[in-house]
């Protein structure tokens, strides 16, 4: 069978069109101001966020006593992004989840040409991120100390860590036995994190506001492909292998912590875990698919 050029010209162009639409690269660069994360509120998907939750009893009884805190970003349609929480601004031990913040003060640093970048540094932040390794990120904090990592959060662009929103992402100790503590205003958290910052951090770096576009490409690449698999991971390496993962986890104790972007043809969000229970690794597994399905009914109303 034969066929004209112009057809295939055509058919090229429309599958180079169709793929380009599914693998759209992050970060989106978007000419206007990026809303604040409360602007992105969405009453309905917050209602049958609520209601699908406390369809388990146990998450219930966890979400009521404010053990358990979701952040989720809808991004499929990126004309009409939804924001919806529960325990949003409820401030939480969050074991190495706050590395992210250690990330971005680094960035920062060498953006501002207060740290030179180095292999050595670029080692230790992937490490840092990926496989979340204590020493590395330990190392990054003595580089760049608790003051600038403060600094950063709060900075008018960011607005990562606010009193007036519940406090948010912060770092306060070296993740190791040594070194003095710098802890957080409002509750003393040393790792600390609120749902509805850390999807603010993510929904920032989706669109290229965090620093800049190039450095929040490189904070993406870094953050891509996680070495762990578990709690959010270990769902969506079945549901969905071909989507790209952006992530950082993190657990001590009873506290559990996972937040990830995830980017691809069926799926484009947020999603955000805290929690305070023994089996929060597992709840959080268990937690993907509701979210999903709750972001899926918003969409089709």
């Amino acid at each position: 069978m034969r066929y004209s050029l112009n057809f295939l010209l055509t058919l090229g162009l429309f599958f180079s069109i169709t793929l380009n639409v599914f693998s759209q690269d992050l970060p989106l660069v978007n000419d206007c101001d990026v809303d604040p994360i409360s602007d992105l509120a969405d009453p309905t998907l917050e209602r049958m966020l609520h209601n699908e939750l406390y369809k388990n009893k146990a998450w219930k009884a966890l979400l009521q006593n404010q053990k358990m805190a979701i952040g989720i970003v809808d991004l499929s349609d990126l004309d009409h992004i939804q924001y919806a929480g529960i325990n949003d601004d409820n401030m939480m031990y969050a074991a190495s989840l706050p590395k992210i913040a250690v990330l971005l003060a680094a960035m920062d640093a060498i953006d501002k040409g207060q740290l030179k970048d180095s292999k050595e540094i670029q080692n230790d932040m992937h490490l840092m991120i990926s496989k979340s390794n204590n020493q590395a990120t330990t190392r990054m904090i003595d580089r760049v100390g608790y003051e600038k990592i403060e600094e950063v959060l709060r900075m008018p662009k960011h607005k990562l860590y606010d009193e007036e929103v519940g406090g948010g992402l912060w770092v306060g100790k070296r993740y190791a036995a040594g070194g003095r503590r710098y802890p957080e205003p409002m509750k003393g958290l040393s790792h600390a994190a609120t749902a509805r910052q850390v999807c603010s951090f993510y929904y920032q770096l989706a669109m290229g506001n965090l620093i800049s576009e190039e450095r929040s490409e490189q904070m993406l690449e870094i953050m891509r492909d996680p070495a762990l698999h578990h709690k959010f991971v270990n769902t969506l390496d079945k549901i969905a292998p071909n989507a790209k993962l952006y992530r950082k986890s993190g657990s001590w104790k009873n506290y559990h912590a996972d937040s990830v972007l995830v980017w691809g043809p069926d799926r484009k969000y947020i999603m955000v875990a805290l929690i305070d229970n023994d089996y929060g690794e597992q709840i959080i597994r268990d937690l993907v698919i509701p979210l999903e399905k709750v972001m899926k009914k918003s969409r089709s109303l």
